[in-house]
């Protein structure tokens, strides 16, 4: 059991001991932070935040917790319930709310939870700001309002259903084209929101979804992370349904994969790759990923005469270098699509709409359609974390023993090799360091994660 608090927010497991685990005490705690936090922005009269949930078991409970504290503070609520962090971040300016909050620990498991933090753009803030909202946590620096002052509570379930509209706006969605191809998809919504905006989404757009696990109880049916061993009951299903292809999103919805026709990952990788490809095929431009994404998002920039240029890993980071570089999209090589036509956020119902388009405009097989990308293969392991592991020092010595490779530093280290390239790092959002490798092999990107999981342990020692 633990607590993670970071810049982007505040993450842990539910139950436990206070300050050691996202426990009552704790949600109170960082939502009183972040509400002092924006009011300290302001000088106004009235503040408004957009609050919204994925359906994990503890959501309900973290929610209520969260919005009577910004209530206690004299700010009021825009309750969206059931959502997604797409939704969420998309409602923000919508309302004219000067910031949002997510419940939501994303692709982990159900005992998790977590309060994601947004601005008046819907965008996740900036790490000066997670500094400043984490030193007001510590600091007890909260005054909440007098007793005529208090906040109010308005419930708003029309979000999902305006953010599905706002997509079906946007000019690259080929809506028509979409509607005469006929497709029929499976959809697993791993029991969260997603079984509710994806297969809604599908419908306007006259595609025939076949539900799976799409009932948002929060019992997550397997690991909600959309990776290929988790996704058995999704392939079966595809097959024997003779799906054009399956849909895959994490609880919140801003990680998106899919399945071809056959059953077989398309690659979670290969999601932006698809996407990015539609999109710079009609807007020439930029792209950006983060630096764990696949070389495969540069290969197809650059056949549309457009720069790539990778990040540090975090949304936050993304999302500044695609500003700075004028991206057309961006994302991160997990699944999450950014598509600044729209917002400036992972959303994987931008990316459900763009694959769709795509894929009738080309008028071939999703397995087809993989085959037209350079394959590389990926290999995303991890090592769990312990008190007397010091990963500044492995990092460090990382960093020494390949000197004369090609290293970039911003984020961990990445060791670029001429074939393949290996990314170390420790997770924000897990007590782990990721062990990410590429290459022209799935046997020599695992290869090449075991040696550097070996070489770790050896310094480690």
């Amino acid at each position: 059991m633990t607590l993670i608090k970071s810049i982007s927010g505040i993450r842990g497991t539910i139950g436990g001991q206070v300050g050691e685990n996202l426990t009552p005490i704790d949600a109170v705690k960082f939502a009183a932070a972040y509400g002092t936090w924006l009011k300290s922005q302001l000088n106004k009269e009235n503040y408004k935040v957009v609050v919204g949930r994925d359906a994990r078991i503890s959501g309900e409970m973290i929610q209520n917790l969260v919005m009577n504290t910004l209530v206690g503070l004299g700010i009021h609520v825009v309750d969206l319930g059931l959502s997604t962090t797409p939704t969420v971040e998309v409602a923000v300016p919508m309302e004219h709310a000067d910031g949002g909050i997510i419940l939501t620990a994303s692709h982990n498991p159900k005992q998790w939870n977590a309060l994601k933090l947004l601005n008046a753009k819907g965008e996740f803030l900036n790490g000066t700001e997670g500094e400043k909202i984490l030193e007001i946590a510590e600091a007890d620096e909260m005054e909440f309002s007098e007793v005529d002052f208090l906040g109010k509570i308005t419930r708003n379930d029309a979000y999902i259903d305006l953010h599905i509209d706002e997509v079906l706006n946007l000019g690259l969605v080929n809506v028509d084209a979409i509607k005469d191809a006929k497709f029929k998809v499976v959809v697993d919504g791993v029991n969260s929101t997603g079984g509710i905006a994806i297969p809604e989404l599908l419908e306007r757009l006259g595609v025939e979804p076949v539900k799976l696990y799409c009932d948002p109880t929060g019992h997550f049916p397997h690991n909600p992370e959309p990776l290929k061993e988790h996704l058995t009951d999704l392939s079966e299903m595809v097959v024997k349904e003779r799906a054009d292809f399956g849909i895959v999103v994490d609880p919140d919805v801003d990680r998106l994969a899919f399945m071809d026709e056959n059953g077989e990952m398309f690659g979670e990788e290969y999601t932006l790759v698809a996407c990015a490809d539609y999109v710079l095929s009609k807007t020439p431009g930029n792209t950006v990923s983060n630096m764990s994404s696949s070389r495969a998002l540069r290969d197809v920039t650059e056949k549309h005469g457009g720069t790539y240029e990778a990040s540090a890993v975090g949304e936050v980071n993304v999302v500044e270098l695609m500003k700075k570089n004028k991206a057309v999209i961006g994302g991160e090589g997990n699944g999450g699509i950014i598509y600044p036509e729209l917002h400036y956020g992972r959303d994987s119902l931008v990316g459900v709409a763009l694959f769709l388009s795509l894929l009738a405009e080309k008028e071939m097989k999703v397995s087809e359609l993989r085959k037209t990308y350079t394959s590389y293969f990926m290999s995303k392991k991890k090592i769990q974390l312990t008190p007397e592991i010091n990963v500044d020092a492995i990092l460090e010595a990382m960093k020494s023993r390949y000197a004369n490779e090609n290293i970039t530093t911003i984020d961990g280290v990445k060791i670029d090799f001429p074939e393949n390239w290996v990314h170390l790092r420790k997770s924000n959002t897990e007590p782990i360091i990721r062990i990410y490798t590429e290459a022209k092999s799935q046997e020599e990107a695992d290869t090449l994660a075991d040696r550097f999981i070996a070489e770790i342990e050896s310094v480690s020692k």
